[in-house]
């Protein structure tokens, strides 16, 4: 429900931009083939250079592939907040995208190497997907608790029509354990992903 501040500045024409994170943490021996989902479409946004119409194709990829995998969600949360100035946004995106950037083991492997022999690696059983986006509008479906499984299917598949609305003015996604052999255990989720809610 928009607040009276909110309604005085959609009145005088002002632009509605929200920022948003969205944590969704995937367990079972099954997730690691998640992972090159995640690298192909990472190394895609590094070389497209953030143009938003390939990182927006590159987060559609990623959350149907999420949804494709939601038999292994354990837990999620999100966070996110609402902004009448564009410089105000950016500044919260920039904040959201170095904390996610720092997090446990989230530095993805940009070598595309297909020589490694994935058989000799170590599986992870965990993954954790950061997902930060800032688009102009309204969304109720981002705007919520996302810490239960239908209404992150609801979120999850709104960032997918707001590409195709091009409404987006930011996307980072952002990803732990990052590269093929890295694990990431039960411990190190609650030491480094503390805000994660169980569905």
């Amino acid at each position: 429900m928009m607040s009276i501040g909110d309604r005085i500045n959609e009145f005088i024409g002002k632009t509605r931009y929200v920022v948003s994170r969205i944590f969704v943490h995937l367990e079972g021996e099954e997730v690691a083939p998640f992972l090159g989902i995640l690298n192909q479409n990472a190394r895609r946004a590094v070389d497209a250079d953030g143009e938003m119409d390939t990182m927006g194709e590159c987060l559609v990829n990623i959350c149907e592939g999420l949804l494709q995998y939601e038999f292994y969600w354990k837990s999620a949360s999100n966070e996110g907040d609402v902004f009448w100035n564009e410089g105000d946004a950016g500044d919260y995106v920039t904040e959201l995208f170095t904390d996610s950037a720092q997090r446990y083991l989230s530095q993805p492997d940009l070598e595309d190497d297909e020589e490694n022999d994935g058989l000799s690696l170590p599986v992870t059983d965990n993954i954790i997907v950061m997902i930060t986006v800032a688009f102009e509008g309204e969304v109720p479906e981002i705007e919520t608790d996302l810490a239960q499984r239908d209404s992150l299917k609801d979120g999850l598949k709104a960032l997918i029509s707001l590409h195709y609305k091009q409404r987006y003015r930011a996307i980072a996604i952002h990803f732990s354990p990052a590269r093929l052999g890295e694990q990431l255990n039960s411990e190190q989720i609650l030491i480094n992903f503390s805000e994660l809610i169980p569905l």
